[in-house]
């Protein structure tokens, strides 16, 4: 039996993590939220020792990038960033979007990364796993303030979101599109608010998205739409109409990745399958398994974000003929490294001797 929906959040149930040594029996009362109310979200602070993460993943366009948050209260139930809460003891499912950590020194750590000598300057991913704009931020402000510092460095950054709040970093964001330091991602899976409410619950609506792609196109800022994931008989059909809306709205690019399922994503998907589209459940599971040569989830470099077989073939023809259609492109021109400069260690010293902005 599936738990039923809990209202504002993805997640059905709190589902062991692959760490865990014991495995909880399930309390239905308990896991759906039935009795005690919606769960609220609680964020702690951490220090961090570190906040520029790399990787060598081929199939990845950038080899560093920064999270401001652990966790992320959109509830989005697909989050390929969901098993990383497992490292902290907690769970990908219910913890994952009501247990978030604020890493309070981001930009101090950050200004202190770029000094480093030796340092070499490549555009930095923002919101590669949470999104660096999801609710909290409106509180604690962590990404304005690692905007502020790579503004100050001349330093490029690419940015993914699906909230309306980067608007409030418009300032920076205008005048780092000048000198070709920025470009926005903005991830819309649908145009249909209600199928939002429940891919997406605390993400800003698909509408109100379209209208934060206008606004930063009308700024300057390079914008990308993403429609990720793409998920068989969900969402899939909405393809073609967001790729034509993101080019109305101002969108140069655009790029879809189709649903991957890594670790404990399997089950938690299944869960919220069952419990919102059961009549289709099966077939969906059944279309994502042949994406994947035959099991949930293909961790294959190259192959693990487009899929391979017919439908993945279909999928493709469908994108680059929606994309020519709207005179859109795949990429968005590179950004610019050569402008770096570090952090100003001594800046009330300096001051006399820095060059105009």
């Amino acid at each position: 039996m599936v738990n039923g929906p809990i209202k504002g959040r993805g997640a059905i149930t709190n589902r062991a993590s692959r760490f865990d040594t014991t495995v909880r029996e399930p309390d239905e009362a308990a896991d759906s939220g039935i009795g005690i109310g919606v769960p609220r979200t609680e964020v702690t602070e951490e220090y961090a020792r570190s906040i520029v993460s790399t990787n060598r993943s081929p199939d990845i366009p950038f080899d560093r990038s920064i999270n401001p948050y652990r966790g992320c209260e959109h509830g989005c139930i697909y989050c390929y960033a969901r098993p990383t809460h497992a490292y902290l003891g907690l769970s990908p499912g219910l913890d994952f979007e009501t247990r978030l950590v604020v890493k309070r020194n981001a930009a101090e750590q950050l200004s202190t990364e770029l000094g480093r000598k030796g340092y070499r300057c490549e555009p930095i991913a923002l919101g590669a796993n949470t999104d660096p704009y999801q609710p909290v931020e409106r509180i604690h402000r962590v990404t304005r303030e690692i905007l502020e510092v790579l503004h100050d460095c001349r330093h490029p950054i690419t940015i993914t979101t699906k909230s309306a709040l980067i608007e409030r970093d418009l300032d920076l964001l205008a005048a780092m599109a000048e000198r070709r330091l920025v470009e926005v991602q903005i991830s819309i899976t649908t145009l249909d608010g209600q199928l939002a409410r429940v891919m997406e619950p605390r993400a800003t609506a698909p509408a109100r998205r379209l209208e934060t792609v206008r606004t930063l196109a009308d700024a300057g800022v390079p914008v990308r739409l993403m429609v990720a994931p793409l998920i068989p008989f969900v969402n899939d059909a909405d393809l073609e109409n967001l790729i034509t809306e993101g080019a109305r709205h101002g969108a140069q690019s655009a790029g879809y990745i189709v649903l991957r399922l890594p670790l404990e994503i399997k089950d938690l998907f299944r869960e919220w399958l069952e419990a919102h589209f059961p009549l289709r459940a099966h077939r969906v599971l059944a279309c994502v398994t042949e994406l994947h040569g035959g099991q949930l989830y293909n961790p294959q470099f190259g192959k693990r974000q487009t899929g391979t077989g017919i439908f993945a073939d279909l999928l493709r023809q469908r994108f680059a003929i929606a994309l020519r259609k709207s005179g859109m492109r795949c990429e968005l021109p590179p950004l610019d490294s050569s402008l770096f400069r570090p952090p100003r260690r001594h800046a009330a010293q300096l001051d006399l001797f820095a060059e105009d902005d």
